[in-house]
């Protein structure tokens, strides 16, 4: 489907992450109120102060914009922004991005701009957009799924945000203290197009994002996603420097290219089946897996596919030009706290 405009009317029902702590929620809620206002456009803008809420809330916003003929906006990062497009790609409305995490793949890799009023004029301006969404058994992701040590890592850097603060220095030396930690190597099978081919790996990796294959250094696994396929990536390296080294690349990215024939088993595909092997694994008969920096367990073995239904996202369209200062007058609209 081209590009096409959306009602200039299209009611906005946005889910703010309220994460970062209150003087942060309420800054950023004024921004995005200070400009729809300014701009005329309606909105509905709901407060998720509590992290097992936000699937329940996106649900009635989503209802609510389906019947509407609005937007579903999700304003977060990239934990945030699956939740919510879950609840979109259910429903069949449009979807629109606020990104407001640390590293925010999807947003940049879509042209959407980081800083916050940027991207609510962006978001005035755009055109919708199909977007392909990746799936492991009945989960949505947009950015990346993986098991094995990535999962860890993630475990252990939210842990070290809340401690130390986000930014990307803290994710480092997260990293660095989780790879130089005893850790195990997954063995797996996987059935892909009827072959099967065994692996062994401290980490397996399935990307859907542009932008992340090109920071970790596999343009081909970028090329792939554009054709309708998702990229696995296994690193072979045993060394704990060399597992460091490579994710760091993943985790931080802009930090040179890999040799790939050297450290990296890389493929395409639109269809595959992993099943990781181990008496501890065949016992609990689940496996810890990361889907857009959320860890969750799931059923083993895992199903990766590409989902038939696409995302419908609100792009910033190729003439949108950077806006001057917004306004800062505060704004008077309803703002539901949940």
């Amino acid at each position: 489907m081209p590009a096409t405009p959306i009602s200039p009317d299209a009611r906005f029902f946005i889910a703010l992450n309220a994460g970062s702590g209150h003087s942060e929620t309420e800054e950023r809620r004024t921004t995005i109120e200070t400009v729809l206002r300014d701009a005329g456009r309606q909105f509905e803008l709901t407060i998720v102060d509590q992290p097992d809420t936000i699937d329940e809330i996106a649900g009635q916003l989503a209802r609510q914009a389906a019947d509407a003929g609005g937007v579903l906006v999700a304003a977060g990062g990239d934990g945030t922004i699956n939740a919510v497009a879950r609840q979109a790609i259910t429903h069949g409305c449009a979807f629109g991005v606020l990104p407001q995490g640390t590293f925010n793949y999807f947003g940049r890799t879509h042209g959407i701009p980081e800083d916050l009023s940027e991207a609510v004029h962006a978001l005035l301006a755009a055109r919708l957009h199909q977007v392909q969404v990746g799936m492991v058994n009945d989960r949505v992701f947009l950015v990346n799924a993986s098991i094995g040590l990535y999962p860890k890592l993630l475990e252990e850097r939210e842990l070290d945000k809340k401690q130390f603060g986000r930014s990307r220095l803290v994710a480092a030396l997260s990293a660095l203290k989780t790879v130089l930690s005893p850790h195990r190597r997954l063995r797996l099978a996987l059935q892909i197009d009827g072959r099967l081919q065994r692996l062994r790996t401290a980490t397996f990796f399935v990307g859907n994002n542009r932008l992340q294959m090109e920071q970790i250094g596999i343009p081909p696994m970028s090329a792939a996603l554009e054709d309708g396929r998702l990229a696995a990536v296994a690193p072979r390296t045993k060394g704990k420097l060399g597992m460091l080294w490579l994710l760091l690349h993943g985790a931080l990215g802009r930090m040179g290219r890999l040799d790939q024939g050297d450290e990296l088993t890389t493929f395409s595909f639109k269809q595959m089946q992993v099943t990781v092997k181990g008496r501890r694994l065949a016992r609990r008969r689940q496996v810890k897996v990361a889907m857009d920096g959320e860890v969750s367990y799931m059923d083993n073995p895992l199903a990766f596919r590409v989902m038939e239904e696409q995302l419908l996202l609100l792009k910033p369209d190729a003439t949108w030009a950077k806006p001057a200062e917004a306004s800062q007058e505060q704004p008077s609209t309803l703002v539901n706290i949940r």
